[in-house]
Formats: structure tokens, sequence, C-alpha cells
């Protein structure tokens, strides 16, 4: 046990089971099940996860007129071969974006509801980076899945993003995403804690190459559901199955 594990228990609740059990149910597909002619994050992804019965995971920034839109990168370099920032384009112009390697093109986050449908699980993540107005995003995400009966959750390495969704959308399942490397902002215990304590999740989604960890193991067993990304290969897979609930994969990650 931590010595932060007394803290945890009295400041993180266990969650309701009958909340979050679901998320334990499904592998998700991380960006949706991409690969040659099928962009992450891009509709032709989505319907391939879909088809193959698999949960999804997406990434939702916002457009320069406030639209959530499913993309990862803060610029469309890597994707679209654009110098642009993705807060510099509007949702028209998103949309007449073309992929370097798909026919497929941009979505925002209703389009992505519209076609899930309730088929299969969403998990839609929250991107926010330092003074970044993620409480607003937060707000247009919700806006957007008023009525969208589906099972889906929200989570963020944010943890303002758990927090607004606690207070301000409670029927929506909300989590916290944490890495431990360079890349992040939870390297130190400390941090991690803190962030726990701030985001005050219903689950968390843990980087794979950190497990295993006496925190995780600790709300694991508390029965917070631990998922856990990027599973993309065999061993990987393996570390995901034995300390996780559920895996975020791709690749050589999905069985």
């Amino acid at each position: 046990m931590s010595l932060f594990a007394p803290l945890d228990r009295l400041i993180v609740p266990a969650p309701d089971p009958a909340r979050v059990g679901w998320l334990r149910d499904w592998t998700y597909a991380h960006r949706g099940l991409h690969g040659p002619g099928r962009i992450e994050n891009g509709p032709s992804a989505f319907r391939a996860a879909v088809e193959a019965g698999l949960g999804l995971e997406c990434d939702i920034q916002r457009s320069a007129d406030d639209w959530p839109m499913v993309f990862h990168d803060w610029d469309f370099a890597r994707l679209v071969g654009r110098p642009e920032k993705t807060e510099a384009l509007t949702r028209e112009e998103w949309r007449e974006l073309a992929y370097l390697e798909s026919e497929d093109r941009p979505m925002d986050l209703p389009e992505l509801l519209a076609m899930v449908a309730g088929r299969v699980p969403l998990l839609i993540e929250i991107k926010s980076r330092r003074g970044y107005d993620v409480e607003l995003t937060c707000r247009r995400v919700a806006d957007a899945l008023e009525g969208y009966a589906g099972l889906h959750a929200v989570m963020s390495f944010d943890p303002r993003v758990s927090r607004w969704f606690a207070r301000h959308n409670p029927q929506t399942v909300h989590g916290l995403v944490m890495r431990e490397d360079d890349h992040g902002y939870t390297q130190s215990a400390a941090s991690r804690h803190l962030a726990l304590w701030a985001a005050r999740p219903e689950f968390i989604a843990y980087h794979v190459a950190a497990l295993p960890n006496p925190m995780v193991a600790e709300l694991k067993a508390r029965g917070m559901p631990v998922l856990t990304w990027t599973v993309n290969s065999p061993e990987s897979r393996a570390v995901g199955e034995n300390h996780a609930d559920a895996l975020i994969a791709e690749g050589a990650g999905l069985a």
C-alpha cells in the first residue's frame, strides 16, 4: 500500500458499480480501427471498429468557432500536410480538408455520435494544454452529448475535465488519463496523487508502459475501472491483461 492510499480513499471514493461496470466489458480501438486507407480519428476507422465489435476511443479539441472536432494533433502537419494550427480554422474549413493517406475528411463530435448511434461504447478524450480553455471544450462536448443514449464516457489528462463533468454534467461517466514519462505532467508520485484528488474520477486510463503501479493496483482493488493505453504489441497486451480491466489498443495490440 502506498503512503498516499489513505488520502486516496478519503478524497476519491469508489464509483458506483452500476454506472461504470460496462467500461470493463470492452476493448477500445485507439482512435478507431485505423490502418492503410483508414486514417486515425477518421470516419472509416470508426466504421471499421464498429463493424469489428470494438469500442471506440477518440480525441476532441475545438475549431476556431468552438465546435468539438475529432482530431488528436494541435496542427494539421502530420495528417493533412498543412501548417495551420487546428484552432485557426472554422468547422466548415476543417470539413474541406483532405487527409494525406485517406479519402476521409475530419469530422465533428455530433457526426461521430450519429454514426455510432449507440452500437458500441465511446471513450471521448478531451485534449488540453497549458493556457487552453478546456472548460469551454467540456461545455461543447456536453452540448453534443445531450440526448445521446449510447454508452459513453469522457476523460482527459487534465483533471479539470473530470471535475467539470462531475459538477455540471454528472450523468456522464468521467475519468482521468495519466502517464509517468517525460511527455506527461505526472512524473512524480506526488503529482499523480494530486491529479487524482483534483479530478476525483470514476475510472482511470493509465499508460501501459507504467504498469504495474501501486496506486493503480489500489484503485483497482477498490472497484475503480482501470483502462490502459496504448496497447500496440503482444507484450503490452499481456501487461494490460494482467494489470488493467480493459485495453485501449491498436495494431498488433488487438487480438
